[in-house]
């Protein structure tokens, strides 16, 4: 497989989408990225998995997949070697980050907390008398 393997397979999804990120091509749904092309050169796709998702496919294939370096790994980010999947390989782990990018999309939005140590402050408004 390849880069173009990758984007093809990507775009096949419904509702997916190719924009750019920093000069790399990413693949939206729903206007959120799940996946990107950011590190090409190197031979990679990349996933945005859930940080469980990602453990088991590592797990399952290390000579395939492997947690992109610092952070963005932690949480999930995924590099796929793309010379070293098969199509079916490559669709199925794609289906897996475009599914968990929908599922986040139709989650409710969650309210803004306060900074730590702060409290929120409601605003009233005074009713003012007329004469």
């Amino acid at each position: 497989m390849d880069a173009e393997d990758f984007r093809r397979i990507a775009l096949s999804l419904p509702g997916a989408e190719e924009g750019s990120h920093m000069g790399a091509a990413d693949f939206r749904v729903g206007g959120r990225i799940f996946a990107t092309l950011a590190a090409q050169r190197q031979g990679y796709g990349n996933l945005m998995l859930s940080p469980e998702q990602q453990a088991a496919f590592v797990e399952e294939m290390p000579d395939v997949f492997v947690p992109i370096a610092g952070g963005w790994g932690r949480m999930g980010a995924t590099h796929v070697r793309l010379a070293a999947a098969n199509a079916d390989l490559l669709e199925g782990a794609l289906r897996t980050a475009w599914k968990l990018r929908i599922d986040k999309n139709n989650k409710p939005a969650r309210k803004p907390r306060a900074a730590p140590g702060h409290r929120a402050v409601r605003v009233v408004a005074k009713k003012t008398r007329r004469p």
